[in-house]
């Protein structure tokens, strides 16, 4: 038996919301390390051994505010995938992309307490943040598709396989980018708490390693925007592929700043949220050269189901008004020119 009552609309702003908190915890998570209070609660899932809230002071205090946007997380995954249950035609996609969100969150609370367990253990952290942003990765997949109608996801006409070739090159390259990153943070002076093991490799050897992938997927980046200017790339695709750079840009900066003025917790802080905005913004350009951008009906489902395929977009209605309008004048003339007697 199939739920109903929550229309797609109303589905699409649960899973934006959904967005926010993914993003809210993986900065409070880095909140948790740049502020030295990883062990602020030793214990999980109570905060120590015979308190299920934190002490009156600042660490256990910044742990568990962490640990509570990871609990607000889950019963907002949960209610995401009950509405993708009872949305309004069901589509099995959003379903999926819905549980398995459900799922990383459970799996990642669990991670934490590895995390909490194993004092601090860096590659457990790094594999904590990476499991983050897998989970943004699902989130921001889902607002898309959920922002998408049935059937649109045919690649568009104006970009070529290299292109689209090159941009999974890209996303790889930034994966990699931020892989190395959170090795680099792994390798610094913020271990999260004190005593905390730090990677055994130089900072400056890994900060070296990971600004040279970002420097390689900008000049990558610099290529692809061109080649899709010089194919008439439609104006879309064009837009996001700047906004992705600009990302890159601004993050770079960032990276650079934080690095020559010797690591201050509040701009590294700023900097992990650079993370999930250029993410954010990868995904966006690669779904823009995947998938037409064909916007949810308000009346997705009606009359049974009927408008489970893609809205017509307004170019081709307007050829067809013209072409109707082409044959409606052919016929006209045509009986015109019957009915009228040809003078002599």
């Amino acid at each position: 038996m199939q739920l109903t009552g929550v229309t797609p609309r109303t589905f699409l702003r649960i899973a934006q919301v959904t967005v926010v908190l993914v993003v809210l915890n993986v900065v409070t998570g880095a909140a948790v390390r740049l502020t030295d209070s990883g062990l602020g609660c030793p214990d999980w899932p109570t905060c120590s051994q015979h308190r299920l809230t934190p002490a009156l002071s600042f660490h256990p205090a910044v742990e568990f505010a962490n640990r509570m946007v990871v609990v607000v997380l889950c019963v907002a995954t949960a209610v995401t995938l009950l509405a993708a249950l009872a949305r309004a035609p069901r589509r099995r996609g959003l379903v999926w992309l819905s549980a398995g969100l459900l799922g990383g969150v459970i799996g990642e609370a669990v991670l934490g307490a590895v995390v909490v367990y194993t004092k601090l253990n860096p590659y457990a952290v790094m594999t904590h943040f990476m499991v983050g942003i897998a989970l943004l990765t699902d989130a921001v997949v889902l607002a898309m598709r959920a922002g998408q109608e049935p059937g649109a996801g045919a690649p568009v006409s104006k970009v070529g396989r290299r292109e689209r070739r090159i941009s999974r090159v890209m996303l790889g390259l930034l994966a990699l980018a931020v892989a190395a990153g959170t090795a680099t943070t792994g390798a610094g002076p913020h271990a999260g708490g004190p005593g905390a093991k730090r990677l055994p490799v130089p900072l400056a050897d890994m900060a070296r390693l990971h600004s040279g992938i970002v420097i390689g997927l900008v000049g990558l980046t610099l290529v692809l925007l061109y080649l899709l200017d010089r194919s008439g790339a439609p104006s879309s695709v064009l837009e996001r592929a700047r906004v992705l750079l600009g990302a890159m840009v601004v993050q770079g900066a960032i990276g650079y700043t934080q690095y020559f003025s010797h690591l201050p917790a509040l701009l590294v802080g700023v900097h992990v949220f650079g993370v999930t905005v250029v993410w954010t913004a990868m995904l966006w350009f690669y779904d823009g050269l995947t998938h037409r951008a064909v916007a949810v009906s308000p009346v997705e489902g009606a009359a049974g189901g009927a408008s489970e395929r893609p809205a017509e977009r307004p170019a081709e209605r307007s050829s067809e008004r013209s072409a109707e309008g082409a044959t409606a004048g052919a016929v006209e003339g045509k009986t015109a020119g019957a009915a009228t007697p040809v003078p002599r």
